[in-house]
């Protein structure tokens, strides 16, 4: 037995290993840095927010926040230099950082498709690809010098599927305004996949996995309407935990996935198996 757990605990050893969490403030982010912290890794919260949220401030372990936006290439090469000083060259990227509209968005902004502000769709690409480029400029070739690393990308349901319209269809019953799920975060989503399918053979020979998460909805305080309407897509009848993609990133981060690349790993309870 002691063979068989030190065999699992060197596949999964993420111990001193530093982890770059984009939009690692938020509800998934800082998720994934209390589960990388939890196994001694060292993380690195990237985030817009002024200081470090109110989710992370008791986590404890080895935590460093840095204040930056990734869509600014220099912003995110000062963050490299200010993580080397502290401790060293990433090995671990995650892409999280992303802009959406939930539910509970201003209907104003997502009646049509027609209507669709073009800011609104350069804000979104900026955050959701434009960011990920920058960072694996940045920190993957940082990685790929070095020859070692794991970048995961974030993508969704909804880069694998075009949003059930359906689903917020009561917004408009209970208010008397249409709601439309807009094009810009599925169409981010998807380029997502590509994008890591791009570096994880662009890197292959450089001792760099690439690989993507596509996680599902994630119960996150919606309107109850919202979520009786999303169970009635899931086979497994609920949203997602916040926690249940840890164990996820876990795995992609460390040498249990080491001949895993250019992959897509899909956690949505069923919603794309229908």
């Amino acid at each position: 037995m002691g063979l068989k757990n030190d065999y699992l605990n060197n596949l999964f050893n993420l111990r001193d290993k530093v982890a770059v969490i984009t939009g690692g403030n938020g509800q998934l982010g800082s998720e994934y840095a209390k589960a990388l912290l939890s196994v001694g890794a060292r993380v690195v919260v990237l985030d817009t927010t002024d200081g470090m949220g109110e989710r992370l401030a008791d986590a404890g372990g080895s935590l460093m926040y840095l204040q930056t936006d990734i869509t600014d290439k220099k912003k995110v090469e000062r963050a490299l230099e200010a993580i080397e000083e502290k401790w060293e060259a990433p090995h671990i990227l995650i892409n999280n950082a992303a802009l959406d509209s939930p539910p509970g968005a201003n209907p104003e902004e997502n009646r049509s498709f027609e209507k669709y502000s073009l800011e609104s769709w350069q804000s979104v690409l900026g955050v959701n690809l434009t960011g990920p480029f920058i960072c694996c400029q940045v920190f993957g070739g940082k990685m790929a010098e070095l020859g070692r690393g794991s970048i995961i990308n974030i993508s969704s349901t909804y880069g694998l599927v075009s949003p059930n319209q359906g689903v917020y269809k009561y917004r408009e019953e209970k208010e008397g305004v249409p709601f439309v799920k807009p094009i810009s975060y599925s169409a981010t989503k998807s380029a997502v996949l590509n994008f890591t399918r791009y570096l994880a053979t662009y890197w292959a020979k450089k001792g760099v996995r690439v690989n993507t998460l596509i996680p599902g909805g994630v119960f996150n305080g919606q309107d109850q309407e919202f979520i009786n309407e999303y169970k009635k897509l899931v086979p497994m009848g609920r949203m997602a935990r916040g926690d249940e993609y840890n164990a996820a990133v876990l795995f992609l981060s460390s040498d249990a996935s080491s001949y895993m690349t250019g992959a897509s790993l899909v956690i949505d309870g069923g919603w794309t198996a229908w």
